[in-house]
């Protein structure tokens, strides 16, 4: 992304690259980064804590140094309410901050534009809007989350260059440095959606091997219709996370892991994802086939696509459970292309849906 390279710009771009640091690991709180600036050096920083809490503006404004007459540059807009913690507002009141910058007003109709006012009186400058538009990419789950009570819904696909999403000869299409930004996305999303006919098909893990954030592997939620799922495999061996399972015959079937929870699986797809936002999802990354993308694109569920194109082509070693037709039809060019090497490889982002 280019920026006009000012000093309030390099500052709040520095704040939304901290904010995508615990992004899907804070539950219903955003995910917020803060940088404290004073004669023209960052003096502090701080990003919303795994699970939520505290928030940026504490963790930044909560040490011994003199933060009188300093900047802030917060990816959001600062709250303003009385929650499980007190209002971020009043820790920057006390500290005696000269000015406060953010990028979005917040979501949260207890906090939206309310802080200007408050900042106002207190004598503390204010500045809104600064790198907006990049902005609006890291808070699209949040917006989601609060304006319409549904999750973010991103589906990672890979396939071959000749389009073929099924290798007869490996379970994996793509080559290893594909696989690691795969499961760099995976630390990035709460839960991931997937099938049993998936699961079984790769014996996949589905967790994060990525040294320094294992801990930030996703819960599991397997849509089981048939009943297939046994405690034999890789994913109840080998991923301590938390599984969800929706099966239709879920009374008749007993998991010896106690974090393993059945769910009668008699839910159309919409209610179903709602189940899942309730349940206190809001970043889900569906990680299935062909068949279940195609399912998802008709009922138009998806907002954005992962696509891992392999720089080979499979042939004769390649054949599709779907059609990939939708992928052929989608316009695939240079301007939705991710800058990340992938040793030739090509990971593309399609947004497929402006929420």
């Amino acid at each position: 992304m280019f920026i006009n390279r000012n000093k309030e710009n390099i500052y709040q771009f520095l704040s939304l690259e901290l904010a995508k640091q615990n992004l899907g690991s804070t539950k219903s709180n955003p995910s917020v980064g803060c940088i404290i600036e004073k004669n023209n050096s960052v003096i502090s920083s701080g990003v919303t804590n795994i699970n939520g809490r505290p928030h940026a503006e504490y963790n930044a404004l909560n040490k011994k140094i003199n933060f009188n007459n300093a900047n802030l540059y917060a990816s959001l807009e600062p709250c303003t309410h009385f929650g499980k913690t007190p209002p971020c507002v009043r820790l920057i009141k006390k500290k005696r901050i000269k000015k406060v910058n953010f990028s979005l007003f917040d979501y949260d109709v207890r906090t939206r534009k309310k802080s200007i006012k408050i900042l106002k009186k207190a004598k503390i400058k204010t500045k809104t809007n600064i790198l907006k538009s990049f902005a609006n990419e890291i808070y699209q789950s949040y917006r989601l989350n609060k304006n319409k009570s549904l999750p973010l819904i991103n589906y990672k696909l890979a396939i071959s260059k000749d389009y073929f999403s099924v290798n007869k000869k490996s379970k994996y299409i793509t080559n290893s440095q594909s696989l690691k930004i795969a499961q760099f996305l995976r630390s990035q999303h709460d839960c991931i959606l997937t099938t049993s006919k998936s699961v079984i098909s790769d014996n996949s893990i589905l967790n994060c091997r990525i040294e320094g954030l294992e801990h930030k592997s996703p819960d599991i939620i397997i849509i089981d219709r048939n009943n297939k799922m046994r405690e034999n495999l890789n994913i109840f061996k080998k991923n301590k996370n938390k599984k969800i399972i929706f099966s239709s015959y879920f009374k008749s079937k007993k998991f010896k892991d106690s974090k393993i929870y059945l769910i009668d699986h008699n839910y159309d797809f919409s209610q179903m994802i709602t189940k899942i936002f309730n349940m206190g999802y809001r970043r889900i990354l569906i990680e299935a086939g062909l068949t279940f993308f195609n399912y998802c694109i008709k009922k138009h569920k998806i907002h954005n696509l992962y696509l891992f194109m392999s720089k080979n082509k499979l042939s004769k070693y390649g054949t599709n459970y779907a059609s990939p037709a939708f992928l052929k039809r989608v316009k695939i060019n240079n301007l939705n292309k991710v800058r990340v090497n992938l040793f030739g490889d090509i990971l593309y982002f399609l947004k497929l849906q402006n929420v």
